[in-house]
């Protein structure tokens, strides 16, 4: 007996974004960084062109196909790295589903920023309440809040851009 899955378009779209999202992700994992686990999050910015082209289920999907590869692909599945990356990773969708449901439109500038606000904060406090747990830790969260917003907001520029271009080639086909 034969088994078929039958895949639809959008199982594609996904297959193929959270594609990209892991590579950047990859990538991301070999920049240094001057504080450990900082990094600029350059793969958010593929759930954001997500979110705001195809909806907050397709952000989800990436979101959360993109924390789970790329974990298994750099070896740091059920590592403490990948309990806090998937920790970041869901309260950023949860927020950015809360997002979309509210009267106001967010830019790609708003709903990264909340995105990044949400991961930070959510890294935190399981750093702080599973791995950490000394107060000395909340000495860094202004720094880790401030790296969060600088990295939210530039991530929304660049998906901005890109929406921006995709958005330009639609109108010349």
């Amino acid at each position: 007996m034969k088994l078929s899955i039958q895949t639809t378009r959008e199982d594609q779209r996904i297959a193929w974004l959270a594609a990209l999202a892991i590579t950047i992700h990859i990538a991301e994992s070999a920049l240094p960084s001057p504080i450990p686990g900082i990094k600029p999050g350059l793969a958010n910015i593929i759930t954001i062109i997500c979110l705001m082209q195809y909806g907050w289920r397709c952000a989800a999907w990436v979101a959360t196909l993109r924390v789970l590869v790329g974990s298994i692909l750099l070896g740091t599945f059920l590592s403490p790295s990948f309990v806090l990356s998937m920790s970041g990773a869901m309260a950023s969708v949860i927020v950015l589903g809360l997002a979309c449901r509210l009267p106001v439109e967010f830019s790609a500038v708003g709903y990264s920023l909340l995105a990044a606000m949400a991961h930070m904060s959510a890294q935190f406090f399981v750093a702080y309440s599973l791995f950490i747990p000394h107060q000395g830790l909340f000495h860094l969260l202004p720094i880790l809040i401030t790296v969060a917003i600088v990295f939210g907001i530039g991530s929304g520029i660049i998906a901005n851009h890109i929406l921006n271009r995709l958005r330009e080639q639609q109108i010349e086909s």
